[in-house]
């Protein structure tokens, strides 16, 4: 009996001693691969842009343990090429998860390389993007780079999205609205979705401009909607300049041949010269013959 307890509190303590040993292996590891990381995040800084791409492979293939300190680098690295570099392996590393992280640095990073590589990072999340990009959209403290940012990652998205697209094409949010309908063209150039269509007809119509031109300069890019020429031709008798500007790209583009006595007419009334300019190209290139 003494021997069988012997024996077993032998085997016991042997056993212990493996476990403190594996636990140790395992502390060890996980410093290493921390060590790993932190050294990975370090060249990030290097002015070779090739060493901070080594890195940033390397540190895309730990995924996403490398997370916490590549957003620490992100939003707190005083080095502006460590912080363009960290947006950069973002993208890379494609966990949603960063995306808080990415927005933040889009509204608040003094650099604007770091904007532009971070909304680069956003558009790749598409759907799971989408709300986050109508909040920054919605907040009247945002630059101009900042809204025109965020409107080109929901437009990258577009098809990847529909749905979200189109429920933010009837925001209440002039900014969040007109991106939207802009971000339509693809989904509706290869679906020819009726539900998305009609959201540009009413948006064509909108009392606010800027959602106006957005639905102009898309219907001049699909030349699909032709039920919308008539009032793209009504469009010229606009009392702002911008949108009359933006109807007569669009019959340029789509060469509607029954634009050309109103933009004649147009162009005898027309006080702007920018515009008056712009109708003289139109009416040139339409009765340009086709080849």
């Amino acid at each position: 009996m003494d021997k069988y307890l012997k024996s077993k509190q032998t085997a016991d303590e042997e056993e212990r001693e493996k476990a403190k040993g594996d636990n140790h292996n395992k502390r060890s590891k996980k410093e290493s691969s921390q060590n790993d990381i932190k050294f990975l995040i370090k060249g990030l800084r290097d002015e070779n842009g090739l060493v901070r791409r080594s890195h940033a492979e390397a540190l895309a293939k730990v995924g996403s343990a490398a997370l916490p300190e590549l957003i620490k680098a992100l939003l707190n690295s005083k080095n502006v090429i460590q912080r363009r570099a960290a947006a950069k392996t973002l993208k890379l590393v494609e966990d949603p998860t960063a995306l808080p992280h990415l927005i933040k640095a889009l509204t608040n990073d003094s650099d604007s390389v770091v904007q532009f590589s971070a909304a680069g990072a956003i558009a790749i999340f598409g759907e799971a993007a989408v709300n986050h990009l109508i909040i920054v959209l919605e907040n009247q403290e945002h630059t101009e780079m900042q809204y025109g940012l965020a409107a080109w990652c929901l437009a990258f998205i577009g098809a990847k999205a529909p749905n979200a697209i189109k429920k933010a094409a009837k925001s209440k949010n002039h900014n969040v609205k007109s991106a939207a309908i802009s971000a339509l063209e693809e989904h509706i150039r290869q679906s020819q979705d009726q539900e998305a269509i009609q959201l540009v007809e009413n948006a064509i119509n909108d009392t606010d401009e800027n959602v106006q031109i957005e639905a102009i300069k898309l219907v001049g890019k699909l030349y699909i909607i032709e039920s919308l020429i008539p009032t793209l031709i009504l469009k010229l008798r606009s009392k702002k300049p911008d949108i009359r500007k933006a109807s007569i790209l669009s019959l340029m583009q789509l060469s509607i041949n029954e634009a050309i006595n109103p933009l004649t007419d147009l162009l005898e009334i027309e006080q702007d010269t920018n515009v008056k300019a712009i109708i003289e190209l139109a009416i040139k290139k339409i009765n340009t013959p086709k080849t």
